[in-house]
């Protein structure tokens, strides 16, 4: 039997992961069609998040027991839940670019939650990094119709809240990679869908989501076929995770912006303007160089 050369696995690797980069960048699609058949993004999400709990529970029935025992778990359930819903319904509703650059301001939120939460004090670059990646949040923000460069409607502050939350779930599992990666897989999925189906609800009090339809195939096969890909999106970043360095993991992931750019320029979801061009260069720069591994002495 002839074994795979390190080249060759790291090229695999590079693969999964620009799957993963892609079904996240074109993820906007299949949720705009599911709500133009009148299933909310927050109901998809949930129901998206069932399906592939159902399938990692089949594979690794006791992923779950884990959260018995660990507090931790819990709240890497509720940060990576409000990561989902705050992604999947923002590029839903804004402007596809736009979402994601805001969301791509989490390596910024990352220095300030390792601070805090893990005790790391941040390095002078560090610090540059978060002011390099705010600069370009501004100039993003700061539209002809605004005073001040701030979030101008639900689609930017669902941006913003899903890149806090996205960079506070990439810290906690930081402290948790020592627990099988099928609990943290179950904990993650687990909250995607309990968290978007308990935002959904409060959102049908307030005027700001409405019920699923009934059962109809059309919605069903597409919720389930987003589902799969999602599924073979996780498996792509724990595979190409692991066979590559972090840094270079990073790097790649950052195409998920040029999935989304091109995708929803292409289909007419987003408008390319000069300020959201200067602006997200700054944050991919800040992005790019928080990735970049630094040189040791």
């Amino acid at each position: 039997m002839v074994s795979t050369s390190p080249a060759r696995s790291r090229q695999r690797a590079a693969l999964a992961l620009l799957l993963n980069a892609f079904v996240w960048g074109c993820s906007w699609y299949p949720f705009r069609h599911l709500e133009a058949r009148g299933l909310h993004p927050l109901w998809a999400t949930s129901l998206i998040y069932v399906l592939c709990l159902a399938a990692l529970l089949l594979w690794r029935p006791r992923a779950w027991r884990p959260l018995l025992s660990s507090p931790w778990l819990w709240l890497l359930m509720a940060s990576s839940g409000l990561t989902n819903v705050s992604f999947n319904w923002a590029v839903t509703i804004g402007d596809v670019v736009r979402v994601v650059l805001l969301f791509y301001l989490m390596p910024a939120w990352s220095v300030l939650l390792a601070w805090l939460l893990l005790h790391e004090r941040p390095a002078p670059r560090a610090l540059l990094r978060l002011g390099l990646a705010l600069v370009g949040v501004v100039i993003v923000l700061k539209t002809p119709q605004s005073t001040w460069p701030l979030p101008t409607g639900l689609p930017d502050w669902l941006a913003l809240a899903g890149g806090f939350t996205f960079a506070l779930t990439n810290v906690l599992l930081r402290r948790l990679r020592e627990l099988p990666e099928a609990s943290r897989m179950s904990a993650m999925f687990g909250g995607g869908a309990l968290l978007a189906a308990a935002v959904a609800l409060l959102g049908q009090s307030q005027g700001l989501a409405y019920p699923p339809p009934a059962p109809a195939l059309d919605w069903m096969v597409l919720a389930l076929l987003t589902g799969l890909a999602f599924l073979a999106a996780n498996a792509g970043l724990q595979y190409g995770a692991a066979h590559l360095p972090a840094a270079a993991t990073a790097l790649i992931m950052l195409t998920e912006v040029v999935f989304a750019s091109v995708s929803s320029v292409l289909l007419g979801a987003a408008e390319l303007q000069t300020r959201t061009l200067v602006g997200g260069a700054l944050i991919l720069l800040a992005a790019a160089w928080a990735a970049w591994p630094e040189r040791k002495a």
